[in-house]
């Protein structure tokens, strides 16, 4: 059985995870408004990535014997001033989840629990690449700032992202 501090930390987790996807399709609606059909894939591609996360998270709370609680999602943001913001808004809330999963971490070794705490190092090792993707993108926006040509093809470009959840023997 999972320690009750524990269950509520992954609920919590869970919800941010949920809301992460929420965000995230918030923005693919941005992006539809304003006729880049490439970025809104993207985010469409990133919200179902985080919908695998927080059910990755569900999964692993009722097989411990906790009990998931689903809270509201609070309403996301739905303007932005430009893509550059969004995805600096995108980088700056996935080093704000990095945070989170870190604190997971740091609460199962408090509680001695070893099989979370492993568990968990998916979750870090996706942060890294999660932060690492959203960087890549803010390079080129960074360059381009509203060149509509050159937003154009980044957004022909951003249509590449697949999501592909791992394997179950993947460490998921």
């Amino acid at each position: 059985m999972i320690d009750k501090k524990m269950e509520e930390a992954l609920n919590g987790q869970i919800n941010a995870e949920f809301y992460s996807a929420y965000m995230y399709l918030s923005m693919a609606a941005y992006f539809e408004a304003r006729e880049l059909p490439g970025f809104a894939h993207w985010m469409r591609a990133q919200a179902q990535e985080e919908e695998f996360h927080a059910m990755k998270l569900f999964a692993y709370l009722v097989e411990r014997g906790g009990r998931v609680i689903l809270k509201a999602l609070e309403a996301p943001p739905t303007e932005w001033k430009s893509p550059l913001h969004v995805f600096e808004d995108t980088l700056a809330h996935e080093r704000k989840v990095t945070g989170l999963i870190n604190d997971l971490v740091f609460l199962a070794r408090d509680l001695r629990d070893n099989a979370t705490e492993i568990f968990l190092q998916w979750f870090v090792s996706e942060q890294v690449e999660e932060e690492d993707n959203v960087q890549k993108i803010l390079g080129p926006l960074k360059l381009i700032k509203e060149s509509p040509q050159a937003l154009y093809m980044l957004d022909k470009e951003m249509f590449q992202r697949v999501f592909t959840p791992p394997p179950a023997d993947g460490g998921a």
